[in-house]
């Protein structure tokens, strides 16, 4: 793949969770594609995928499942 950034081939596809919002307001969206250069080492999200998230954000009622989550709190020590 063609990087955005830098021009040069070998960028590649990796999917991550994104998580957006907090508490009530939390929404946590599975394999969200991200590309990753390793000629430049940018990180970025397509134009496609970006609008393909705000979709999901819009119509979150109708598209997210209700899961239990763990929380875990980092206290220095």
């Amino acid at each position: 793949m063609i990087c955005d950034n830098c021009g040069k081939n070998g960028a590649e596809t990796h999917y991550v969770t994104r998580s957006y919002g907090k508490g009530a307001d939390l929404l946590i969206i599975e394999k969200v594609p991200v590309v990753t250069c390793p000629n430049c080492g940018e990180t970025y999200l397509t134009a496609e995928t970006l609008h393909e998230l705000a979709r999901i954000k819009l119509h979150r009622k109708n598209l997210a499942k209700l899961k239990r989550v763990a929380v875990a709190e980092f206290v220095e020590g």
